[in-house]
């Protein structure tokens, strides 16, 4: 058995993982590589393997980083079941073809700058029509529900904890190379214990090898309480100034985990009365899919659904569906919430709310979440006085606050905890989606604290033979 890995390799993105036992190939995750442009759009035009001789993709869950590149997979000729949990299917069939639709405006704005330049066009990754025809492939199948995918290899679904429909992804493998049966565990993203709306992670007893997520290797959150707590007091001191409270956010996951979060607070009357608005279409279309998967939901949301009602709905909630309506907030003097994507401030509607926000003292940018190197988000984060929106400089004048125990991703300590409880401890284990530190980190504690054996943290593109 050989396994390459072609994304997500010493980087958090663009998860691409290929098996290759018993003369067939499977595929774990297609995602797109979100990077410098030029590079990240050579990196997922171009597959490194041929997509008509992959046999199946095995999908842990939607975010783009996982499941962004494959309509652009089935367009180079992959043919192949996608297989999903019931809730990732609903949530790509959003989520892609939003990204369809980005990609189309993409190459439209390129391809205005090339025709001033007198250089040719060039096509989008992907359009909306692919990722319809790509929806056609999608097969789904519920958790603890075993299914063979390729002739002798059974995947079978467990709760990753991460986002709705996330799945840790097993594979009973018979080897008939080597004679023997094999168990390959890919963690997907793993999430934490007790964040709201969907259940914690659940165990596997065991595994032969191990593919496991690292992106906070070295480094711990704060308890989910807290942050919730100083999300509280930065919403009343926020209010006190008179300013709004800016909340960049990715548009699945982060964002319904926030509108619930608030939800409880308005009941409890923790928060003053003030509009919250979420703009984004994603947003709004992707909480629409939670409203249909309540079989992905913790006891304590189910609860709160039976006693109080719909989670994403409340009296000082709005859902911007326009543009006009967005731009109305540019106008408003009176202190509000807007929860906005992208969730790195990189493009989207949130670009709008911060060119226009960010120099008043008064006003608040919260982030919650990871921020990558190089985007406007991380600059925030360290501090920067002058930012570039829309290619203008702008000071930056507003409060920033960060909290992390908003993540939907375990910590290092959090890693560590789940591996520990494998009771037959992997051969191998292989640790992606992390940067070279967080790996090292996480590599060293897996050694030392949960006594692993041959750990190693990929290349791009680099095959280990599996034996």
């Amino acid at each position: 058995m050989k396994i390459t890995f072609h994304g997500a390799a010493r980087t958090v993105t663009g998860t691409q993982h290929l098996v290759e036992v018993n003369g067939h190939r499977l595929l774990l995750d297609c995602g797109l590589y979100q990077g410098p442009r030029r590079e990240s759009f050579e990196r997922n035009r171009n597959f490194p393997f041929d997509a008509a001789e992959v046999d199946i993709l095995v999908l842990s869950h939607a975010h783009i980083d996982h499941s962004g590149n494959i309509p652009n997979l089935v367009k180079c000729g992959f043919h192949g079941d996608i297989v999903c949990t019931f809730a990732t299917r609903d949530l790509c069939s959003t989520m892609l073809m939003d990204s369809g639709y980005i990609q189309e405006k993409d190459a439209e704005f390129v391809n205005k700058k090339n025709a001033r330049k007198g250089e040719p066009p060039i096509e989008p990754l992907y359009t909306v029509d692919d990722v319809v025809e790509a929806m056609n492939y999608f097969s789904a199948i519920g958790y603890h529900r075993q299914r063979e995918v390729v002739p002798g290899v059974n995947v079978t679904f467990f709760d990753a904890g991460h986002m709705l429909g996330s799945a840790i992804v097993v594979l009973d493998i018979e080897d008939r190379d080597e004679g023997r049966d094999v168990r390959l565990v890919f963690t997907g993203d793993l999430g934490r214990v007790g964040i709201p709306i969907i259940r914690d992670p659940e165990l596997v007893d065991h595994a032969d090898i191990l593919i496991m997520e690292s992106t906070y290797g070295g480094r711990t959150h704060e308890p989910f309480e807290d942050s919730e707590r100083r999300l509280e007091q930065v919403i009343k001191d926020t209010y006190k100034r008179g300013g709004a409270v800016i909340i960049p956010s990715f548009a699945v996951g982060r964002a319904q985990q926030l509108i619930y979060t608030l939800h409880r607070m308005a009941a409890r009357r923790d928060i003053p009365k003030l509009p919250i608005y979420i703009d984004s279409p994603l947003a709004v279309n992707a909480t629409s899919v939670f409203r249909l998967h309540p079989e992905a939901y913790d006891a304590e949301i189910r609860a709160f659904m039976l006693e109080v009602g719909d989670p994403f709905g409340f009296d000082q909630l709005r859902y911007t569906h326009s543009v006009e309506e967005s731009k109305e907030l540019n106008f408003r003097r009176e202190p509000f919430i807007v929860i906005s994507a992208s969730g790195m401030a990189e493009n989207g509607r949130i670009l709008h709310h911060l060119r226009n926000r960010v120099e008043d003292p008064a006003n608040t940018v919260l982030i919650v979440g990871w921020q990558a190197p190089d985007t406007l988000g991380r600059r925030l984060v360290d501090g920067e006085q002058v930012v570039r929106i829309f290619g203008e400089e702008h000071y930056v004048r507003a409060k920033v606050e960060v909290l992390n125990g908003f993540s939907g991703h375990a910590d290092h300590n959090e890693l560590i905890g789940w591996a520990k409880t494998i009771t037959k401890q992997p051969r191998r284990t292989f640790l992606v989606h992390g940067e070279v530190e967080a790996a090292q980190a996480l590599a060293e504690g897996l050694k030392t604290d949960a006594g692993y054996e041959n750990v190693d943290i990929p290349e791009l593109h680099q095959s280990f033979t599996v034996t």
